[in-house]
This record gives C-alpha cells, sequence and structure tokens, in this order.
C-alpha cells in the first residue's frame, strides 16, 4: 500500500484530495513538523529537503506535492490529459505557476505576516503579500472566463491550487476573496467536493502540536539560530 508522509499543511493536504478522488488505498503516516519530526534520520532518506509531503509507492520515492502530484496523474491516467493531448502543455505550464510561484509566495507571506519576529520594517510583508495577490490575481483572470484551470476540466492543477488558495484570506489579507470573486467560486466547488471535506479532516487523526513555541519555531524556521553574512 502506497505511504503517504503528512501534516495538516496546505501542501499534503493536496496530495491528500488527489488521493482521494482517485480511491488510491493508503497509509497516513503522520510527521508533526512542529516536533521537528521532519528532520529525524529515517524521513530524511525518504525526503532530503526535511519537507511534507512525501510518498513511498512500492520501490518508488517522491517529494515535493507539485511533483507527486504529476506522479500520481501520469501513474492512473486520472485528473490530467495524456502526453499526446495537446492540452498536455498547458497543464504543465500551470501546475509549475503553482509550483513555482502560488505555493512559495503564499508560504512566504503567511511566515511574514503571521510567524515571523516584528522588526518595525513591512518590507517583506508588503513584499510577499503583493506577489501573493499578484499570483492570485493572474489565476482569477483566467478563471473569468472558464470554469476550471485547463481545458474546462477538473485537473491536478486546480487541486495544486486548492492547497494553498482556499486559504486565501489568511494568506493575503482578509479583503482577498472580494478582489478574487473567480478564484473564490472555484475553491468553494473544491472545497464542497466529499475528497476535499475529508482530505481537509486528515489532520484530524493525528493529535499534531499545534503550539507556535520555542520548539516548534527551532524545528520549523531553523535560520534562526544561524547566521549568514
Amino acid at each position: 500500500m502506497l505511504k503517504f508522509y503528512y501534516s495538516g499543511a496546505p501542501n499534503p493536504v493536496k496530495v491528500a484530495l488527489f488521493l482521494e478522488e482517485a480511491g488510491i488505498p493508503y497509509d497516513a503516516i503522520p510527521v508533526d513538523t512542529r516536533k521537528g519530526e521532519q528532520h529525524s534520520p529515517d524521513y530524511l532518506k525518504i525526503n532530503p529537503n526535511a519537507k511534507v509531503p512525501a510518498i513511498v509507492d512500492g520501490d518508488v520515492t517522491v517529494f515535493d506535492s507539485n511533483a507527486i502530484l504529476l506522479y500520481l496523474g501520469d501513474k492512473t491516467g486520472k485528473f490530467m490529459p495524456p502526453p499526446s493531448d495537446k492540452n498536455r502543455g498547458e497543464l504543465l505550464s500551470w501546475l509549475m505557476f503553482v509550483a513555482s510561484g502560488v505555493g512559495p509566495f503564499s508560504g512566504q507571506s503567511v511566515h511574514f505576516r503571521h510567524y515571523a519576529p516584528k522588526d518595525g520594517s513591512d518590507y517583506a510583508v508588503n513584499r510577499y503579500v503583493y506577489e501573493a495577490q499578484r499570483h492570485y490575481g493572474v489565476i482569477d483572470a483566467r478563471l473569468a472566463t472558464r470554469k476550471y484551470m485547463v481545458a474546462e476540466t477538473y485537473t491536478i492543477v486546480d487541486m495544486a491550487l486548492w492547497g494553498w488558495a482556499r486559504m486565501a484570506p489568511f494568506v493575503a489579507g482578509d479583503d482577498t476573496w472580494a478582489k478574487f470573486p473567480n478564484l473564490k467560486r472555484l475553491m468553494d466547488e473544491i472545497g464542497a467536493r466529499p475528497a476535499a471535506k475529508i482530505a481537509g479532516a486528515l489532520k484530524d487523526r493525528h493529535a499534531f502540536k499545534t503550539e507556535m513555541d520555542d520548539e516548534a519555531r527551532k524545528a520549523m524556521f531553523r535560520h534562526m539560530d544561524v547566521k549568514v553574512a
């Protein structure tokens, strides 16, 4: 059975969504990142980057949520066009847009808005909120003329987007939904799917640490203990 290493963070949740949508049996293995379990020697053998999610599918190991979605989509033939389909390039382009833009900028926006020490400067907050909203704006404009991101069909791109964008107000401010109604429409539709409800509740199977105390900060924000030139 496929082993799925997860936490309740946005990136694992989008992989959980695919697994549930595709009906793939899996063994959900919690990795409590606020306790530092992602840095254990055993987990580093699975993902040397010390992040979740990761999967072990027989003798195949895949880490990074978007790589996992692409791997599972290719393996099952579900929620993505085949390599010969004219929409394949479009899907890859938008998947990488989520991977290199939406995810990183959303994550950094969350970090600087909610977790970083306050040093009196708003530069980092302004930059990452702006970039998160800019990426959401590109998506919102695309969704103004179509139901889904690619070929009018629910695909792994929509799943990848859902991981972070369903939390858009937390990422980029309370007015985010008002600015991007087309994005909200898609997030509401995906969030109402039975598979999404199961994926979102996966975190409740394990008593993950919720406190952002010194132990959690040292485990998740290791740069705070390192001085760089």
